[in-house]
């Protein structure tokens, strides 16, 4: 029996990493999908690979209103509500605070965070507005548990990812949407690679994160995506407010 059968799935930075890896599973397990994503050259290889499972491939910024308004209506309007929303999105440039500039503060925000709380909002309101169950699937990070150095807007953001799918699962739980985040550790994502390469020295700062996993090794998109799976499946109908911690270990070490 699919796992999604027939379900409507939204994912944002649904062309690369995590999302594109959650793409490939929901479809497998019969979801129906948008895809949203900056990179239009992205969205369109994840449409060709996937096929018809994606019934819809939208180009644009997570953290713009009016762009994520206008995506919500154009899903409600060839969709229905979606059932599911995982936000994969996701943008990192490293700083101290110290050293971060206003500009690159609020791009990371902007994708991390406002592009979270904006995306469920518009899919909390469609769900209700039907009076329609759902599964919000918010992704954070190891880091907002454990710190780290020089990535100050993007760990602050995750941390408010946490803190809002904790309130969020509260506020609607009666309205039976559940609402989780899911909390990877470093996985081998474009986004990871992008942030060795900013290092001094890239090589050992990927040496530094593998040893920072009791399991030894940085995790792949997918295994993050099959634990998403399972927050978005009826299997986790008494899940809520949880953080679903796929790490590697990181955390208990």
């Amino acid at each position: 029996m699919l796992r999604l059968a027939d379900k409507i799935a939204v994912i944002t930075g649904g062309g690369s990493g995590i999302g594109l890896s959650a793409a490939r599973i929901f479809a497998a397990e019969g979801a129906r999908l948008a895809l949203v994503d900056r990179d239009a050259a992205a969205l369109a290889a994840a449409k060709a690979e996937i096929g018809a499972a994606v019934h819809l491939t939208l180009c644009g910024d997570v953290g713009d209103e009016a762009v994520v308004k206008s995506h919500a209506a154009e899903i409600a309007t060839t969709m229905g509500p979606p059932d599911v929303l995982l936000c994969a999105a996701g943008w990192s440039t490293g700083h101290r605070a110290a050293d971060c500039d206003l500009a690159s503060w609020n791009a990371v925000i902007a994708t991390n965070l406002t592009g979270t709380f904006l995306w469920a909002r518009e899919v909390v309101n469609a769900l209700t507005a039907v009076q329609r169950p759902g599964s919000l699937i918010f992704v954070a990070s190891q880091l907002a548990f454990a710190g780290s150095r020089g990535n100050a807007a993007y760990i602050a953001a995750k941390g408010a990812v946490v803190s809002l799918a904790k309130c969020m699962a509260n506020d609607h739980a009666m309205d039976g949407i559940r609402v989780n985040a899911l909390v990877p550790g470093a996985i081998d994502t474009p986004m990871l690679r992008r942030s060795f390469a900013r290092a001094p020295a890239p090589e050992a700062a990927r040496a530094r994160s593998i040893s920072r996993h009791t399991m030894g090794r940085l995790g792949q998109p997918d295994e993050v995506a099959r634990a998403a799976l399972f927050l978005a499946s009826d299997e986790a109908s008494f899940t809520t407010g949880s953080c679903l911690m796929a790490d590697g270990g990181w955390l208990a070490g």
